[in-house]
């Protein structure tokens, strides 16, 4: 048997999952109308399209006020993800949770913002941070500046990933394109952090940066590679290999200066 495509996890029985989730806290919904519309129209839509469409069902089908709705899904979220991996595969069913908040969340920052939070401890909040970074763009910042401090290693790799200016499958930040000196307290917090799963998001932070502000992204890893712990060797290696792939000698004396 072929193995399911990506979009293929969220369909009719992904409904009937998550409707069995959110009566254990919300005995009112209407499982039955809920599993009966993502049937319906699910089949034809693509991935992004998929988790739009239980956004909208979910917001016709829980509590109208946007508070009560997201507390009732932050408390059907479970256990936080212990691991590296995982976000995809344990944990892809809330993936429809944060485009609800990515859509429906910029007029409650603060109930969004700790939304993101749970979300990220099990699956992602990159593509939910985004609007609130474009619509309020110092109070996100400095929450994802804290987060970057944060014990959780999951919120630290949000720090670095959300605020990445071109990630895939979203839309750019121009103003981190405009001013990538904005991300340096999140990235100086980052720049010897133990933990993999972060490094490498730091290492394709800087990979962005050095798209659009070549200057800019050398000089940052060239000050890093002073006193550079192990980590931080690995995370300035990573961010230079396309432009060490594509045949950049500064790219690759740098590579090679701390090996």
């Amino acid at each position: 048997m072929a193995a399911k495509k990506v979009k293929e996890w969220f369909d009719e029985e992904l409904a009937e999952l998550l409707s069995n989730k959110i009566l254990s806290q919300y005995p009112a919904f209407d499982s039955k109308s809920f599993i009966h519309e993502i049937k319906q129209g699910v089949n034809e839509l693509e991935l992004k399209a998929r988790l739009r469409l239980f956004s909208k069902h979910l917001k016709a089908h829980l509590p109208h006020t946007y508070n009560e709705a997201v507390t009732i899904l932050v408390a059907i979220l479970g256990e936080e993800n212990p691991e590296e991996t995982g976000m995809f595969t344990q944990y892809y069913w809330v993936m429809p949770i944060a485009t609800f908040v990515e859509e429906h969340g910029l007029n409650d920052f603060d109930t969004s913002m700790n939304a993101i939070a749970e979300i990220t401890k099990r699956n992602t909040g990159e593509f939910a941070i985004r609007p609130f970074l474009k619509t309020y763009p110092d109070k996100t910042l400095e929450i994802m500046t804290q987060w970057s401090l944060d014990n959780n290693f999951h919120l630290r790799r949000l720090a670095s990933e959300g605020t990445r200016p071109r990630l895939p499958w979203a839309t750019k930040l121009d103003a981190f394109i405009d001013k990538p000196e904005l991300l340096l307290p999140i990235l100086n917090n980052l720049k010897d952090d133990p933990v993999k799963f972060v490094q490498k998001s730091v290492a394709n932070n800087l990979n962005d940066v050095l798209k659009d502000n070549y200057d800019f992204g050398m000089t940052v890893l060239q000050q890093w590679t002073h006193n550079a712990t192990n980590q931080r060797r690995w995370i300035i290696k990573h961010a230079l290999r396309k432009q060490a792939k594509d045949g950049n000698p500064a790219a690759i004396h740098l590579r090679n200066q701390i090996t």
